[in-house]
C-alpha cells in the first residue's frame, strides 16, 4: 500500500498527462500531444480550456500565484509572480487565469543581459508558455515553462535554442533514417540527463566569508591539513544531517515528477551528487533548473549553504555537471546503441560518425558552450577534462570503425568475464570497454557524456550546439544517401571519408596527461585554455552560418551571445578582485597588525626580562614580511583594476583575465601564506578545515 501511494505521489504537482487526461476533453489533450510529441504547430484553440483547468488544478494544491518561469542568457530561472486574484466583489476573490496570460507574457527586457538586442531605454520583452514541459507547482506558485524573447524577436533565454535545435536535429534525423530503409520513424528526440555536483558547507559559517556570500566561492583560504588524500569520502556514509536534507530534496523533487536517481557523496570532502533519469533535451534541462533551484533552497532549511560554483575550494576537486546526451525514435529505438554486431549495423555507425565529425568541426563551439568563469578554474586539474575536445570510444568500437572504414573483418571477440577468484560472487560479464574518466566526450555504451559543463551552468546551451552540430552534419548525409543509387554503399562511404578525415578526434588514452597535449596540438585539436579564448568561436563565420542552416541562431543572436558572455566574465572577475580587495583590506590586514602587535611586544617584554625566543622573534619576522607581502599585493591589485580599459566588453574580460591570473594569483598566494602563520582564533574568516569538515 505504501509503494503505490509513492507511485501516486509521483509528480503529484506536476501538471502531467495524468492530469491532464483527467481534466482536459479529449480533443485539446490530443491537440497538446500531438504538439510535444510529433512537433505538431502551436493550436491557440487550446488556450482558454487549458488555463482554466491548470488554474483550478494548482489552486487545489495551495497556490494563489503563477509566474511565467523562463532561464535568462545568464543566471539560473527568473520570473515575476502574479496573482490568480483580480480583484474583490462582496468580500470575495474575483479569480482570473485566461488562455491569454497562460500563453504570454510582458518581463522587462532591458533589464536581462541581451548584448546590445535590447536598448535600456525599450522594455519590452515577451514569455511565451511551452506546452512541451510540463507546469508545476512549488509551494504557493503555479510555475509555467516558457521562452522569453526580446520585442524584435530574438532569444532572450535558454529555452528557445534548445527547441529550435530539438526541431533540427528531429528533421536531418527522420531524413537519414528514411534513406536508409527506417521509414516507419516519424521523429527523433534528443534524451539528456543530467549529473550535478555540488558542495555543502554550514550556513553560519558560510555567512562568515564574503567571497562565498558575493561570488559563490572562496578567493582566500590556506590549505587544510587533509584534503581528500584518503579518498575516504568517495562513495562513503552520508552523515545525518546531509541525509535529513537530501531526504527532503529527494520528497520535493519526487512530487514534481523530477526522476533523481542517483545520489552520494563525491571525492572532495563535502561535495556531493545528484543524477536524473534521462528526459528530453528541453524537459531535462527544466529539470536541472529546478534542481539546482531547489537544491540551494532546501538547504537552508536545514542550515547548510548549498555551493554549485565550480571551484569553491582551492587544492580540492570542483564540481562539473556530466551532460549525457542521446537520439532515440519515436519507435523506441536508441540510435547509439551499438548491438551485438556493431560492425553490421549501419545506422549506429552513420550516427556515430555523424558526432564524430560534428565534434571536429565544431570542437570550438563544443568548448564554448562548457565555459563560465568558474569552469577555468576547474578544467585541467585531475579532476576536469582538459580544454581540449576529443571522443573516447574505446578500443573495440574504434576497432570496428577502423575495419568497417578499411574494409577489413572485424574480430568478434567474446565479451570476457570478470573472475574475482570468489567462487560465491557471481560471474560477471565485462562491458565492451572500460570508462575513461578523463575524456570531455565519452560514449558510455549507448549514449555520449559531455564532461566538461560547470556545475552553476545550465544545460540549455550545451544540448542546443550538440543538436546543432549533429543536425547540420546529419543534413549533409541525408543529401547524399537521399541522391544515392544504394544507399548502403553510400552510408559505407560516409563511414570511410568520416574515419579518414575526423579520426583525428579519437583519443582513448589519459587525457590528464603532459604527453596528450603534445600530440593533440600534432593532431592540429585546439585548446581554448579559457574563456576569454573560448567565446570568440560564436563570431567565427562558419559557426554562424550553420547556426543559420540549423535556425538555432540568427547572426544578431550570435553576435548578442558573444557580447553577454565577456560582459558575464569581465562583470564577475571584476566582482571577485573587489571582494577580495574588501577581505583584505577590512579583514586580513587588521587582524593580522594587530596579532603581530601582541607577538611584537611579547618579543619586547621578553628581551626586556632577559628573556630570549627565537621562535617569537622569527614569528615576529616573518609576520612582518607577510603582512607588508599582502598590502603590497593588494594595491598592486587595486592600481591594475583603476587602469582597465573600458572601451569594450572585449578589452576589459581580457584585461582582467590577466588580473586574474596574475595580481589576483599572488594576493591569494601571499594572503594563504599569512593565514599559515595567524593564531587560529585571530583570522577573521572561517578556516577550510571547518567549511570542509564542519557536517
Amino acid at each position: 500500500m505504501a509503494n503505490m501511494d509513492l507511485k501516486r505521489q509521483f509528480g503529484c504537482h506536476l501538471f502531467d498527462d495524468r492530469v491532464m487526461r483527467e481534466r482536459l476533453p479529449a480533443n485539446i489533450y490530443a491537440s497538446l500531444r500531438a504538439i510535444r510529441d510529433e512537433g505538431h504547430e502551436w493550436d491557440p484553440t487550446v488556450a482558454d480550456t487549458v488555463a482554466e483547468a491548470m488554474k483550478n488544478w494548482a489552486m487545489e494544491l495551495g497556490a494563489t500565484h503563477y509566474i511565467h518561469w523562463f532561464a535568462p542568457i545568464i543566471g539560473t530561472s527568473a520570473g515575476k509572480h502574479e496573482a490568480f486574484v483580480d480583484g474583490v466583489y462582496e468580500g470575495k476573490p474575483i479569480l482570473s487565469f485566461s488562455g491569454k496570460m497562460l500563453s504570454k507574457g510582458e518581463p522587462d527586457a532591458s533589464s536581462f543581459p541581451s548584448g546590445g538586442v535590447r536598448a535600456t531605454f525599450e522594455a519590452r520583452g515577451y514569455t511565451a508558455w511551452d506546452p512541451t514541459s510540463p507546469a508545476f507547482v512549488l509551494g504557493t506558485t503555479l510555475y509555467i515553462p516558457t521562452a522569453f524573447c526580446a520585442y524584435t524577436g530574438e532569444s532572450l533565454d535558454q529555452k528557445t535554442p534548445v527547441l529550435r535545435s530539438m526541431q533540427a536535429v528531429n528533421k536531418q534525423a527522420v531524413r537519414v533514417l528514411h534513406a536508409l530503409g527506417e521509414t516507419d520513424v516519424k521523429a527523433v528526440h534528443s534524451t539528456v540527463g543530467a549529473e550535478q555536483e555540488y558542495f555543502l558547507v554550514d550556513k553560519k559559517l558560510f555567512e562568515q566569508r564574503l567571497d562565498l556570500k558575493v561570488c559563490g566561492h572562496t578567493l582566500l583560504g590556506a590549505k587544510p591539513p587533509k584534503g581528500q588524500e584518503l579518498e575516504d569520502h568517495y562513495y562513503g556514509s552520508i552523515g545525518e544531517r546531509v541525509r535529513a536534507f537530501m531526504r527532503e530534496l529527494d520528497e520535493e523533487l519526487w512530487a514534481l515528477g523530477v526522476p533523481a536517481k542517483t545520489e552520494h557523496n563525491e571525492v572532495a570532502p563535502g561535495q556531493y551528487e545528484l543524477a536524473s533519469v534521462f528526459a528530453g533535451s528541453n524537459v531535462a534541462c527544466d529539470h536541472n533548473q529546478i534542481m539546482m533551484e531547489l537544491m540551494r533552497k532546501v538547504a537552508i532549511r536545514h542550515d547548510l549553504a548549498c555551493i554549485l560554483h565550480e571551484k569553491p575550494f582551492a587544492g580540492v576537486n570542483g564540481s562539473g555537471k556530466h551532460n549525457n546526451w542521446s537520439l532515440s525514435t519515436d519507435t523506441g529505438k536508441n540510435l547509439f546503441k551499438p548491438g551485438k554486431d556493431p560492425a553490421s549495423n549501419t545506422v549506429f555507425l552513420v550516427f556515430l560518425c555523424a558526432v564524430l565529425q560534428a565534434v571536429d568541426n565544431y570542437a570550438d563551439l563544443l568548448r564554448l558552450s562548457a565555459t563560465c568563469p568558474g569552469n577555468d578554474d576547474r578544467l585541467g586539474g585531475n579532476e576536469a577534462p582538459p580544454s581540449v575536445i576529443s571522443v573516447f570510444l574505446g578500443d573495440p568500437l574504434t576497432r570496428v570503425l577502423e575495419a568497417v572504414a578499411t574494409s577489413h573483418a572485424v574480430d568478434q571477440a567474446e565479451r570476457k568475464k570478470l573472475l574475482t577468484g570468489v567462487k560465491s560472487l557471481p560471474l560477471l560479464t565485462l562491458d565492451d570497454s572500460d570508462r575513461n574518466r578523463t575524456s570531455p566526450f565519452a560514449f558510455t555504451g549507448n549514449k555520449f557524456e559531455f564532461r566538461m559543463v560547470g556545475s552553476s551552468q545550465g544545460i540549455g546551451l550545451v544540448n542546443a550546439v550538440l543538436n546543432a552540430i549533429v543536425a547540420d552534419t546529419l543534413r549533409g548525409y541525408a543529401d547524399r544517401l537521399e541522391q544515392a543509387a544504394d544507399q548502403q554503399q553510400e552510408a559505407l562511404a560516409i563511414i570511410r571519408q568520416v574515419y579518414t578525415e575526423h579520426g583525428r578526434i579519437i583519443f582513448n588514452g589519459n587525457n590528464y596527461s603532459e604527453e596528450w597535449r603534445e600530440e593533440a596540438h600534432r593532431r592540429g585539436l585546439a585548446d581554448l585554455s579559457c574563456m576569454v579564448e573560448a567565446v570568440p568561436a560564436l563570431l567565427e563565420e562558419k559557426n554562424i552560418q550553420m547556426f543559420a542552416r540549423t535556425k538555432v541562431f540568427t547572426p544578431a543572436e550570435c553576435h548578442s551571445r558573444y557580447e553577454v558572455l565577456m560582459e558575464h566574465y569581465a562583470k564577475t572577475i571584476r566582482i571577485d578582485a573587489l571582494t577580495m580587495l574588501e577581505m583584505v583590506d577590512r579583514g586580513i590586514v587588521p587582524a593580522t597588525v594587530e596579532f603581530l602587535g601582541r607577538v611584537a611586544r611579547a618579543n619586547y617584554y621578553a628581551g626586556q626580562t632577559g628573556v630570549t625566543s627565537k621562535a617569537t622573534a622569527r614569528l615576529e619576522q616573518r609576520l612582518a614580511e607577510s603582512v607588508d607581502a599582502v598590502s603590497a599585493c593588494s594595491e598592486k591589485l587595486r592600481e591594475k583594476l583603476a587602469q582597465l580599459p573600458c572601451t569594450s566588453a572585449t578589452e576589459e574580460a581580457c584585461a582582467l583575465h590577466q588580473i586574474w591570473r596574475e595580481e589576483m594569483a599572488q594576493l591569494r598566494l601571499a594572503a594563504d601564506k599569512l593565514e599559515e602563520l595567524c593564531a587560529a582564533d585571530r583570522w577573521p574568516f572561517p578556516a577550510y578545515t571547518d567549511l570542509l569538515f564542519g557536517l
